[in-house]
């Protein structure tokens, strides 16, 4: 049975919960409310919704990555990166929380740690994009460009509006001391909306002269 047709978020939202007060257990509906609740930007209420779901279905790994995303937008790396390792304990080869555990980690400064989590998101979904332009992050941090450059390639080839991963192709062209190919990156990043640091386009600049 398809759900009916709402006129907007609030309608919906009023309608799971009339389905919670008929199915109180029903993991899926406080998902979907956690979402609703997400779109609205309501992250406490999100929040709890999404506790209620993984309460009643320990299973639903998506809402462990959902809590994971609450608590980075509060800036709690660890917070993040608990909840996508429980997810990738009830799913293990769901590729979501092993891209959002390398991206954290990366975060942290720990690439030894990042790049197998970033691997197996990738073995899981070789098209997952953020894992691609985040590994290929993880790989140039480390001054390893020839790993680097296929993954950053393939992220924007996957992704043309994909900002990050052109800023950061833009990085290992100017690290090969290929300019026109850095000029060309950013240029495509500054197309997408990405902010590139003017410092970057500045050396890029100097360097075509």
């Amino acid at each position: 049975m398809s759900e009916p047709l709402f006129n907007n978020v609030d309608e919906y939202i009023a309608h799971l919960k009339d389905k919670l007060r008929q199915a109180p257990e029903c993991g899926n509906s406080y998902y979907n409310l956690g979402v609703a609740y997400l779109s609205k930007r309501e992250f406490l209420d999100a929040e709890r919704a999404f506790r209620e779901a993984v309460a009643n279905s320990p299973k639903l790994a998506e809402a462990y990555v959902q809590l994971g995303g609450i608590c980075l937008e509060r800036g709690d790396m660890e917070g993040c990166l608990n909840f996508n390792r429980q997810a990738t304990q009830v799913r293990p080869f769901f590729a979501v929380p092993w891209g959002n555990i390398g991206f954290v980690l990366l975060q942290l400064g720990d690439s030894d740690k990042a790049i197998p989590a970033l691997q197996k998101a990738i073995k899981y979904d070789p098209n997952f994009v953020q894992a691609l332009a985040t590994l290929g992050s993880a790989f140039f941090s480390r001054g390893e460009i020839d790993d680097a450059l296929p993954l950053l390639k393939k992220a924007v080839e996957l992704q043309p509006m994909f900002g990050p991963a052109w800023n950061n192709l833009a990085l290992v062209h100017a690290e090969l001391g290929q300019w026109a190919e850095a000029a060309a990156c950013v240029k495509k990043a500054q197309e997408t909306g990405y902010d590139v640091p003017q410092a970057f386009l500045d050396e890029i600049a100097q360097n075509l002269k």
